[in-house]
């Protein structure tokens, strides 16, 4: 019942993280997710920068540790916010006004919908907002165009009081190409904040502001370089994420292919720290990644978002059927407790072949 510490796991390339979404405010599903997935052994929750989201992050660590029956000391999951220096599709919401819907549409909003966010035409038709978390596929799948997306963004005076009323071990900073300036704005309201933090991550794909040339992994490259220069002035730790395909590793194994084919792009490129797969993951990610050889070495582990709720999908539903949690549904708890496990635990067994240290 021991488990890795989230430092040791980072350290010897078995680190999982759970991303229950950065403007994901469900907290009944929050909490569940939590729970079933600290119990299935991952080392960090990743979740919204929002008082009521964090408590219920810390009610399901609270019951995955009396589950377990011993406390879990050092091996502790880590609870991180995350946090943007600017636009950023994890930090959005759909809307649309349903009146303006035609009723014979057949809704392919609803159906495309894998947070089960938009209500039927009984329900009121609406999306809902605190399931919603900006995964962007209604807005293609509207056949009028009637779907928004709407930015949630902390002003900068809001960060350092939030940040130390929150006290999480970790921030996770998403960032783009040619945004260095706003990202040390960004830092420097994190670090005012006062907050003793175990890592700062910093999580970016090739997606980039403005115009130009398409992006390369060796200008991902750079960008991290200079990143690491600011976390260094600053004192800081990295955790180094590499966001392959946002929000997709619930659709299948193209995602994965195209999460790990970015993170081998940059592996030997990126600055010190551990290096960590994201955008796009799934089960299919660690057989990918061991296929690169001595190169798998330098993974520290991965992020799990939608494919992880997806996974809990129908256990959450039939719990919230009978008006219960999935933590309170005895009978139900087996069945999603090996859905969790059967994504965590082959990173957990990992050993990376000729593993490679990655200082920081």
């Amino acid at each position: 019942m021991g488990g890795l510490s989230p430092a040791e796991a980072l350290r010897r390339g078995r680190w999982v993280k759970l991303i229950a979404g950065a403007s994901n405010q469900d907290l009944a599903a929050i909490e569940d997710l939590a729970g079933i997935y600290a119990l299935a052994g991952v080392h960090c929750l990743d979740v919204a920068a929002d008082p009521a989201v964090i408590a219920a992050a810390r009610r399901g660590l609270a019951w995955a540790e009396a589950a377990r029956g011993v406390p879990f000391g050092p091996a502790r999951p880590w609870l991180m916010v995350s946090l943007s220096d600017g636009s950023d599709p994890h930090f959005r919401k759909a809307w649309f006004d349903p009146r303006r819907c035609p009723a014979d549409c057949p809704r392919p909003c609803q159906r495309v919908c894998p947070a089960l966010a938009i209500a039927s035409p009984e329900q009121g038709g609406a999306v809902i907002a605190e399931r919603c978390y900006g995964c962007g596929r209604c807005l293609p799948a509207c056949p009028l165009g009637l779907i928004e997306e709407r930015e949630q963004w902390l002003a900068p005076g809001a960060v350092p009081p939030l940040l130390a009323q929150l006290a999480p071990d970790a921030v996770e900073l998403h960032t783009r190409l040619g945004r260095s300036e706003a990202f040390a704005a960004r830092l420097e309201q994190v670090l005012a904040a006062g907050v003793p933090l175990q890592r700062l991550a910093v999580s970016c794909g090739l997606e980039r502001d403005g115009s130009g040339p398409a992006p390369t992994p060796l200008a991902l490259a750079a960008e991290l370089d200079d990143r690491a220069a600011q976390l260094q002035r600053a004192g800081l730790r990295p955790l180094w994420q590499l966001d392959g395909r946002p929000m997709s590793g619930d659709v299948g194994a193209g995602t994965a292919h195209a999460a790990v084919r970015l993170w081998q792009a940059v592996a030997s490129l990126a600055p010190p720290g551990p290096l960590q797969l994201a955008g796009g993951t799934n089960h299919h990610t660690l057989e990918l990644v061991e296929r690169l050889g001595p190169l798998a070495g330098q993974a520290a582990g991965v992020a799990f978002g939608g494919v992880a709720r997806s996974r809990l999908q129908p256990w959450l539903l039939a719990a919230q059927e009978r008006g219960l949690r999935l933590l309170e549904a005895r009978d139900l708890l087996p069945g999603a407790l090996a859905q969790a496990r059967e994504l965590v635990e082959p990173w957990l067994r990992r050993s990376p072949p000729h593993a490679t240290h990655r200082p920081g």
